[in-house]
């Protein structure tokens, strides 16, 4: 089995630096681990945390400004093959993607942007969508088995978050969002969390911090492994350890054979 974790950190250097980055090695029992959201640059951090015993480390961050965005990988098992963005000049600058290819599957770690409220920034994030289907959708018809994972910024369905109605004009939830799931669903990708648990409720990865929503369980489902279909049936296992501390995200994980 491999096991593999999603988690957006939320920061790293504070993962680090307040207890929640060392725990996820010990305790996880990973392979790999895909940190969103590193907000970092490899040269920043401490030698303990850029390099980690036992794993190799693959570091996207952004060109633009310091301090923002950024994706690592951490794996036990060395890959073929890294690579860093889909090739796109404007979306590869701000650090979301690296992707590791194995010997049976690619795995794309991805933090996708957040519109908030800005109508750019929607029309920026609808673009890396669309952008980001054709990536995996050719790198499918050149025979590769395709898992991606990380920060969607998108609830698919109403299950996917506590409070739907409230939502449903507010970005992470707009139809145009959601619709394009469905379109990664129609293509032959699953989303792994709803394969094992299609009707579980209240099961989240974010909260807002500011108004302390995750001691009432207020949340979005907004993290996810998507896989091939082809690969798919391989995924043994799949959770969200909503328990584990240290970002308003929590970390999320599968095995597979």
């Amino acid at each position: 089995m491999i096991k593999i974790v999603s988690w957006n950190t939320n920061g790293l250097r504070a993962t680090a630096k307040n207890g929640f980055f060392d725990p996820l090695f010990k305790d996880k029992k990973m392979d790999i681990l895909c940190l969103q959201e590193t907000k970092v640059e490899p040269d920043q951090l401490p030698a303990e945390v850029r390099d980690v015993s036992g794993y190799s480390s693959y570091f996207s961050y952004s060109k633009l400004r310091k301090g923002y965005s950024g994706v690592a990988i951490y794996s036990k098992i060395k890959p073929k093959e890294v690579f860093y963005g889909m090739g796109i000049k404007k979306f590869d600058d701000e650090g979301r993607i690296v992707g590791a290819k194995y010997k049976d599957f690619t795995l794309i770690n991805v933090y996708f942007p957040n519109a908030g409220t800005d109508p750019v920034r929607l029309v920026y994030k609808l673009d890396f969508y669309e952008s980001f289907l054709k990536f995996i959708l050719k790198l499918r018809k050149n025979g590769e088995n395709v898992i991606f994972c990380g920060d969607v910024n998108t609830a698919h369905n109403a299950i996917d978050l506590a409070r739907p109605k409230a939502n449903e004009e507010n970005t992470g939830f707009l139809p145009i969002e959601r619709k394009w799931i469905d379109k990664v669903i129609k293509n032959d990708f699953l989303d792994v969390f709803r394969v094992f648990y299609p009707d579980t409720i209240n099961a989240y990865t974010y909260w807002d911090m500011k108004t302390f929503a995750r001691n009432r369980n207020v949340g979005w489902r907004i993290d996810y492994f998507f896989a091939d279909t082809k690969i798919a049936k391989k995924i043994n296992a799949t959770g969200i350890d909503s328990d584990y501390m240290g970002s308003d995200h929590c970390p999320i994980w599968m095995e597979i054979k």
